[in-house]
């Protein structure tokens, strides 16, 4: 079906190299390169990445530089980006020219709940879409999705073309009540649709593990903490896709090293990762990826995750070092304190945090 995917690992473009406000293109060519040495050819953008960065630093480090044949490019139909169905073919088009690209090979109606579902089928924009692979400028059709099993089960009866789900699924979200990752996953194994893995080093937090978590996996024969997390999720059924969002040549390096010739989790590995979610479970960490979107509609330019990420420092190690972390976030974020509690972000978070409460209790640490 996707004769083209050579290998089950793929390049996320949500966090790239950055030099100051920038992406970084000669780190991120370096990183292109290592990536297609060894094998793999899958990349994923969205318009609204780094701040509409992405697309552009993909045509310049990837799609000019490497035959179109020899790379699979994935992009998304955004809801911020459209009003209406006539808005949906003119903004692809701007993703094509962004990109630098004449088709994708995956197109993602993205980020789907209940809620931006029946926007998007207001706007038809499930049936605009379909007609643009009718007409080969998308090789394949899918969503990105962040709901609970029901949604989409519901989304996946209503279109049956959907090829593939991208859901969020990691070790620790696994089996939690809000994300549902793995409901979300046997629902697609029930529909017979490959699956897209987003976010499973949970934006990080799985690689900056707490030292209790820590020494379970350092019992274990060497492998990164990140190696860990990335084959549990291509370890499972159904799975034939893992994203990571790499932010520098080490991080690839490591990353290729164990996705090369890629061997599921034995069982000795999946009692240790068992031992490390018994660690997270007693702990009162936010469960933010980082992924931003709250950001963009924050009337009061708060840093939303750069915050929560000073509390969970705080938390883990009860280290006052986290109060010079929170200072220095102020140097380009209002306070938590000044959150005019909107409800905005809450609407864009993909983990449905109650962002307004949690800001909050950052308030209480940091600003006594």
């Amino acid at each position: 079906m996707f004769e083209k995917v050579k290998k089950n690992f793929g390049f996320g473009c949500m966090r790239l190299p950055m030099k100051n406000d920038e992406v970084d293109y000669e780190e991120f060519c370096k990183m292109v390169d290592t990536f297609m040495d060894n094998g793999f050819n899958y990349f994923d953008t969205a318009h609204g990445y780094i701040n509409t960065k992405s697309e552009i630093a993909v045509r310049e480090c990837l799609v000019k530089r490497y035959p179109r044949e020899s790379f699979v490019l994935t992009n998304k139909l955004t809801g911020t980006y459209f009003q209406n169905k006539s808005d949906i073919r003119e903004f692809f088009n701007s993703q094509l020219k962004a990109c630098g690209v004449e088709y994708f090979d995956f197109y993602l109606m993205h980020a789907q709940n209940k809620e931006i579902y029946e926007k998007f089928k207001k706007c038809q924009a499930y049936e605009q879409a379909l007609m643009l692979k009718d007409e080969g400028l998308i090789k394949h059709f899918g969503i990105s999705f962040h709901d609970t099993a029901d949604v989409l089960d519901n989304i996946l009866n209503e279109y049956p073309q959907i090829e593939v789900v991208q859901i969020q699924l990691n070790y620790i979200d696994y089996d939690d009540i809000v994300v549902q990752s793995r409901k979300c996953l046997e629902v697609c194994n029930k529909h017979n649709k490959k699956v897209i893995v987003m976010e499973p080093v949970k934006g990080g937090n799985l690689v900056n593990l707490p030292l209790d978590a820590k020494k379970y996996l350092d019992e274990l024969d060497g492998g990164s903490y990140a190696s860990y997390a990335i084959r549990f999720a291509a370890s499972l059924k159904g799975v034939f896709m893992v994203l990571s969002g790499m932010s520098n040549i080490i991080q690839m390096n490591d990353n290729v090293s164990f996705m090369k010739d890629f061997k599921p989790l034995d069982e000795r590995e999946i009692k240790a990762i068992h031992n490390v979610c018994d660690v997270f479970k007693k702990m009162n960490l936010i469960p933010c990826t980082a992924c931003r979107y709250c950001i963009d509609g924050c009337p009061q330019k708060i840093i939303i995750p750069d915050l929560f990420a000073c509390l969970n420092t705080y938390n883990l190690n009860h280290d006052w070092n986290a109060n010079y972390y929170y200072q220095n976030c102020l140097k380009t974020s209002n306070k938590a304190s000044m959150c005019i509690k909107c409800g905005k972000c809450e609407k864009s978070c993909p983990q449905h945090l109650p962002i307004r409460e949690l800001l909050e209790q950052v308030a209480k640490e940091f600003e006594k």
